[in-house]
Formats: structure tokens, sequence, C-alpha cells
């Protein structure tokens, strides 16, 4: 009966007997064509919230004036949810696999 025994010498040790595995990115291209996406959501969103403030009317800031346009829907409901949405889309792309 043959006896089988592993015997290690001190050459062994460090050395790698597997194949090394290739290095890959976790992101792949449609990570970051998502991540584009989500971005371009939060810019525009932000760029719709863009506008004179509330003392401005006409271009010049004039304190005994009001401007109603600081209330508007663009600003106030639609650029949040773009901006929203770009970052459910970011997180969407981080998390998405390959």
């Amino acid at each position: 009966m043959s006896k089988k025994t592993n015997k290690f010498s001190a050459a062994d040790f460090g050395t790698d007997t597997e194949t090394p595995q290739e290095r890959t990115f976790y992101f792949g291209q449609q990570n970051f064509k998502w991540m584009l996406i989500g971005l371009a959501f939060i810019v525009v969103g932000f760029l719709l919230m863009m506008g004179p403030d509330a003392n401005t009317v006409d271009g010049k800031l004039d304190p005994n004036q009001w401007n109603d346009d600081i209330f508007s829907v663009r600003r106030i409901r639609i650029a949040p949810l773009f901006v929203v949405i770009g970052f459910v889309i970011e997180v969407y792309a981080i998390l998405k696999r390959k």
C-alpha cells in the first residue's frame, strides 16, 4: 500500500501554481454610458434651475419689485425632477454588473 504525502520545500513557498487572473476593471462600457446619461440629466436639471432671482426684473436688481418667475413650474418641479432622475441613473450605473 502506497501512502501519498505532500512534501513541500522552502523553495515552494511564495510560488503560485495557478495561473494569475487577468486584472479587469469593474465598470464596463455600459456602466460608463449610463453614468454619462445620468450626468447629463443632472446638468440639464441645474441649467433649468437657472434664472433671475426674486428681485431682478428686466435684468436689473430692484428691491422694490418682485419677480414671480422664481416659482415657475420649470424651476420648482421639472428641474429638481431631472436632478433626482440623474442621481437615480448614477446609482444604477454604479451598481450594474458587466
